[in-house]
């Protein structure tokens, strides 16, 4: 089993590894899922994140092994990266996994819990939300710098950006982060990178419109761009969607 710890919890090891050896039967789903789940546990005065990723297929478990890092790897070393640039999520604790001398079995992010106000996907799904504008003004700026510091964050998606009201001081935190490039974004990729957000057209446009004041170039340019990346993602997640149905008809 490998395990690394962040040097503030190394003190905290074997309470950690007691919550791993004890996570089925213990703590407090946050999320089950088909694929991952995550459970709250409480560390002394504080509360914890774990997050389970489900044991990879045949290949998976070959590669995660020998050529590629695994998922809690990838989150935990993000973590780290977005910490140093001072962007915002819950702070890394640790990853840990399991696997055979040929094999890769489970592995598991931890990090500390942060109990958020709302998330991007309340703005999508309400929208008489208070401040909902200035809320998509102020993740665009966000998102802005992400681009800046040349982050590009894959899994840009309704439920993956924590937000704190903080008394209108908005402050955004990722999560999920076992997708991401480090590089210089050209205007492509920034527009694209806001194309699993949302179907709305409004919000869109909103998000163009603080998006081109930042960069200096023309909004109308910038909302051509980024809703039709838009509507290009949302056409493919209709597909699938609909594959998906046929194919759960014909198994039956």
């Amino acid at each position: 089993m490998k395990t690394v710890f962040s040097e503030a919890y190394l003190d905290k090891r074997e309470a950690i590894l007691g919550f791993i050896q004890n996570f089925e039967s213990s703590g407090a789903y946050l999320n089950k899922g088909d694929r991952n789940s995550i459970k709250i546990f409480d560390l002394g005065t504080k509360k914890i994140n774990i997050k389970s990723f489900k044991i990879p297929n045949a290949v998976n478990k070959f590669a995660y092994r020998f050529l590629r890092k695994s998922k809690a790897e990838r989150s935990f070393n993000y973590a780290e990266i977005l910490i140093s640039k001072n962007i915002g999520t819950p702070y890394p604790i640790a990853y840990i996994e399991k696997d055979t001398a040929l094999a890769f079995k489970k592995s598991y992010y931890i990090s500390e819990h942060l109990e958020c106000d709302l998330t991007y996907r309340e703005l999508v799904h309400d929208p008489s939300f208070p401040q909902r504008e200035e809320l998509l003004r102020a993740f665009t700026r966000f998102t802005y710098n992400l681009h800046e510091e040349g982050i590009e964050f894959l899994d840009h998606s309704p439920g993956n950006t924590l937000i704190l009201l903080n008394n209108g001081d908005y402050q955004f935190f990722l999560v999920d982060l076992n997708r991401m490039n480090f590089k210089e974004l050209t205007f492509e990729e920034r527009m694209k990178n806001f194309s699993r957000l949302t179907p709305y057209k409004e919000m869109v446009q909103i998000m163009a419109s603080e998006y081109s004041q930042l960069i200096d170039m023309p909004e109308a340019e910038v909302f051509k761009k980024m809703w039709g990346y838009t509507v290009e993602f949302q056409e493919k997640f209709q597909r699938k969607k609909k594959l998906k149905k046929q194919l759960k008809f014909w198994k039956k």
